[in-house]
């Protein structure tokens, strides 16, 4: 299907700096973010433009010039289509339509298309159509008018009947009524499942991401899964969890999560939180970024703004990790400046197509996970040898000298819980008190 693009740029005022409001996004940004969306479920995009809007129109968001200006695009352009990136009210929707006699979509709408060709579960299918039937019951499309109008019957019991629209709204609500039910059981056999995994304590690790920023291409780099990574917005959709180890032997989940976008619309949110839970329940949230992307400060931003919305933005400094993803794509200059910066903060450089940083980044997962690192040096005797199976499945031995007597000097970092068990391993556990009647 060819379609055309549409960016609106009202005049507003920039965020000043420092007041806490969002910044614009550059026009630029948006219509290739906009036109990216459109290529995620294959559209042709045959224009794409920004459009100026001094003085927004109830009627058509767009002033009358203006809307002839695009119909005459539209005709040439041969579309059938035209997504507006921009919300869209029912009465503006209805009118673009009548006037460009195409099917008009708003930012809302193709997202939640999207949403709808990549969900593969029955879950993720339940709470797309939920979000889906939400957006439309201020609405009411074509798609519920082939419904019959019901009519009263005879007797005291006759009257006017239903009329069309009121038969479509209590349908819509009886269906979004039945679809928030089975969402509430999704909900309890999530929440059954997170405690039957507290039972066999793993702690929780959950990618989240703008759209695009690498996620699952990380997440099989890691894992060794193969979840549909593609460079496209929203290519994966239903979450994946895996379990894992680490460097020095913790098992932790590694769960690879729905990838966020500005102006997510809030009823998708609310349907999705059944699936979000696995991020407000996780012990440390891995925040993949694309650093290549020139608007990745906003990008970001976007992120922690639904993050807060979840309520994990309070403890953020504990909880959450920056992974700056993609610094293959970067100038060999701005990839070690941007090195250099993430050393000095709290921020891990990688790249999960070439797999740069993993390893440190796995390092710094467990650094968080179970405590700092600590590096023994640790003789062995003859007799204490099968301990040595032990260091080296929970340990990352540094360096290992074998003595004539039979002894085994190894020098390894373990973690601050992996280093007291081992005294314990070797039979020394710690010191017993002096008891005071000795005195």
């Amino acid at each position: 299907m060819r379609a055309i693009v549409l960016v609106p740029t009202l005049r507003t005022r920039n965020a000043a700096p420092g007041s806490g409001e969002p910044e614009k996004r550059p026009d630029a940004n948006r219509l290739a973010e906009a036109v990216g969306l459109a290529g995620a479920i294959n559209l042709e995009v045959a224009e794409a433009l920004i459009v100026p809007v001094s003085a927004p129109r109830p009627s058509t968001l767009f002033g009358k010039g203006k809307m002839l200006e695009i119909e005459a695009l539209i005709h040439s352009a041969d579309a059938q289509l035209v997504i507006v990136d921009h919300p869209l009210t029912p009465v503006q929707q209805r009118n673009m339509e009548t006037e460009w006699k195409v099917k008009v979509i708003d930012r809302t709408g193709l997202i939640l298309e999207i949403f709808g060709r990549r969900a593969s579960t029955k879950e993720g299918v339940l709470q797309v159509e939920l979000a889906h039937l939400n957006y439309q019951r201020g609405r009411l499309v074509r798609s519920w008018t082939h419904l019959e109008r019901q009519r009263g019957g005879g007797g005291f019991m006759g009257g006017p009947g239903e009329t069309q629209i009121e038969a479509d709204r209590r349908l819509l609500q009886e269906r979004i009524v039945k679809l928030e039910r089975e969402l509430e059981q999704v909900r309890r056999t999530r929440q059954l499942h997170r405690s039957k995994r507290k039972k066999v304590p793993h702690p929780i690790v959950a990618l989240v991401g703008y759209t695009n920023a690498g996620k699952s291409t990380l997440f099989n780099r890691i894992t060794g899964a193969e979840v549909m990574a593609e460079d496209m917005l929203f290519a994966t959709l239903d979450p994946t969890l895996r379990r894992m180890k680490l460097p020095h032997g913790a098992t932790v989940i590694l769960s690879d999560t729905v990838g966020f976008i500005s102006d997510l619309p809030t009823h998708l949110v609310a349907a999705f939180r059944a699936t979000l839970e696995e991020v407000i329940e996780a012990d440390l949230i891995l925040h993949v970024r694309d650093m290549a992307d020139p608007d990745r400060s906003s990008q970001a931003a976007d992120v922690e703004a639904i993050l807060n919305s979840l309520g994990v933005g309070e403890i953020k400094p504990q909880r959450m990790l920056e992974v700056w993803n993609k610094v293959d794509l970067l100038e060999p200059d701005a990839a070690e400046a941007l090195r250099a910066r993430a050393d000095s903060g709290e921020a891990i450089v990688v790249s999960a197509l070439n797999g740069e940083g993993v390893d440190k980044l796995l390092a710094a997962v467990e650094e968080r996970i179970s405590g700092k690192l600590v590096t023994r040096t640790i003789l062995l005797t003859a007799q204490q040898l099968p301990v040595m199976s032990w260091i080296y499945e929970r340990g990352r031995v540094q360096n290992r000298v074998d003595h004539e007597d039979g002894s085994v000097e190894l020098t390894a970092e373990f973690t601050v819980a992996d280093d007291l068990d081992l005294d314990r391993q070797l039979g020394l556990g710690p010191k017993p008190e002096a008891d005071e009647s000795d005195n």
